[in-house]
């Protein structure tokens, strides 16, 4: 079961190894979680570095030069990040394979993004380990490396070795270590930042059939923060019982549909009192409450602060 709220004051050092022919779409779908969680928790809860090989920069598919901020022998953290993308097969040399394997040492752990696993597992650092790829490598990833179980799925995490399927499920890999490492409260307010309503991608909690119910059921909680349904009409609506619906979101985030319902609400009316001039009483009945003292009281409750006090604070 997941956790609704964790306090950490560890700082989390990742390291991303960039290649020629890297994806942009894969590095911000890798950073900008990471980026949004430290705003909004306040703290830093991440810190990242962009790493090449041999200190040159590199230059993603589209174009993008990034400049490194160290070379990889020189770095150290708490994950190290393979991130080639296109092209990968021509990184897979021995020079490489002997500079990731002298990086592993100085890493928690590995994570192999998009087809970053090919490399790890070229360098010999994925033996033993469950691991997934790019759905188009998985054939030829599995005839290249026998001795590893590469499986179909978005992501996935054994032991001290993360892998990614692609751009996309980067966000996936990221947001579900977020709420893992900081609870789920915040892994759904980064994934408001960016996530539509679409009952498909609401927000990557959960796995397996637990996900699939709580996302519905988010999706619907998002798009009634004016008029909010009962829990109950939401279970109706995603087609399970109320029990079901209440078990499956604390399995996937760690709280009761009703917290998380109010969680979302309040995350809307803090938007709204940080970026318009409308009135407290205005915003809580944008937000769902018809008493703007009633809203104050759970805005305090969640935030540690007033609406009335968090709006003076900007000036």
């Amino acid at each position: 079961m997941q956790s609704w709220s964790k306090t950490s004051s560890l700082c989390q050092r990742y390291g991303l190894v960039l290649y020629d022919g890297f994806s942009n779409h894969c590095l911000a779908n890798t950073v900008e979680p990471l980026r949004a969680a430290n705003m909004l928790s306040g703290r830093q809860l991440y810190q990242w570095v962009f790493l090449t090989v041999n200190g040159l920069p590199a230059t993603s598919s589209s174009g993008l030069e990034v400049r490194p901020h160290t070379p990889l022998k020189d770095a150290e953290g708490d994950m190290l990040l393979v991130m080639p993308s296109y092209g990968f097969r021509t990184h897979a040399t021995w020079q490489n394979r002997a500079a990731l394997g002298s990086a592993a040492k100085q890493f928690k752990v590995l994570a192999g993004m998009d087809t970053g696993s090919w490399l790890l597992a070229h360098a010999g650092l994925l033996s033993g380990h469950r691991v997934t790829i790019h759905w188009e490598e998985l054939a030829a990833f599995a005839e290249e490396f026998p001795d590893i179980d590469g499986v179909r799925e978005r992501f996935v995490i054994d032991r001290d070795r993360v892998t990614c399927s692609g751009a996309m499920a980067a966000f996936d890999m990221v947001m579900f270590l977020i709420g893992r490492d900081h609870g789920q409260a915040l892994a759904l307010e980064v994934a408001q930042l960016f996530m539509s309503g679409h009952p498909q991608v609401a927000m990557p909690v959960g796995r397996g059939r637990s996900r699939s119910v709580t996302n519905r059921a988010i999706a619907l909680m998002q798009e009634h923060v004016e008029d909010p349904l009962t829990i109950a009409a939401i279970a109706f609506r995603v087609g399970c019982t109320q029990k079901t619906l209440e078990a499956r979101m604390r399995t996937a985030t760690g709280a009761a549909p009703q917290k998380v319902y109010r969680r979302i609400r309040l995350i809307v009316a803090r938007k709204l009192v940080l970026e318009t001039v409308l009135p407290v009483s205005e915003i809580a009945l944008r937000c769902g409450y018809q008493d703007a003292s009633a809203m104050t009281r759970a805005f305090k409750a969640e935030f540690g602060t007033t609406p009335r006090a968090l709006r003076l604070a900007l000036f």
